[in-house]
């Protein structure tokens, strides 16, 4: 049994949309010559790269969090399923609406511990901004995120033997 959540397509038109009109501003800032060129044509390139973006979105059709009886899977955030067991709480963090649900696993369990001693000196800077090594971020995906994030804790908390029947409750309710 799984819960496959996926990228909102209405996010990625929202997306296309905004860019197209930030690239008509700089394509109208350009035709009118009353700005410096540079300027118009700097608007109409760092928008233009929404574009693809956008478009990666829109036709990217593979679960972004995959959720199981043995854990969670996120595409972004980490390449393996975080076990159930490891996770010792989970809360929402929001920066500039944008939504992201921060697991606190234990230290041995931190991504950084396998990586190099870089990562492992930089490990601390997410702590200190309020997220942790482990976050599973909302943006792309049209999910009631209380909800998601009372599910997760739930999980963790739960008995292998229960996970299943909660799993085929959510799915239910979703």
């Amino acid at each position: 049994m799984e819960v496959k959540l996926y990228k909102s397509r209405w996010r990625a038109v929202k997306l296309l949309i905004g860019c197209s009109g930030f690239v008509a501003v700089g394509c109208g800032l350009l035709l009118k010559g009353t700005t410096p060129q540079w300027g118009a044509w700097a608007c109409i390139l760092f928008f233009g790269l929404g574009y693809p973006v956008g478009v990666y979105h829109l036709l990217d059709r593979r679960p972004q969090i995959i959720l199981n009886e043995a854990g969670i899977f996120d595409r972004m955030a980490h390449k393996v399923f975080i076990n159930w067991n490891i996770i010792e709480d989970a809360y929402l963090v929001q920066v500039h609406g944008q939504k992201f649900i921060c697991l606190v696993v234990p230290p041995e369990w931190e991504p950084s511990r396998k990586q190099g001693k870089l990562a492992q000196t930089l490990a601390p800077i997410p702590k200190h901004l309020g997220f942790q090594e482990l976050n599973i971020s909302l943006c792309q995906i049209n999910v009631d995120e209380v909800r998601l994030l009372e599910f997760i804790l739930l999980m963790s908390k739960a008995n292998p033997k229960v996970r299943v029947p909660l799993l085929e409750d959510f799915t239910k309710s979703f």
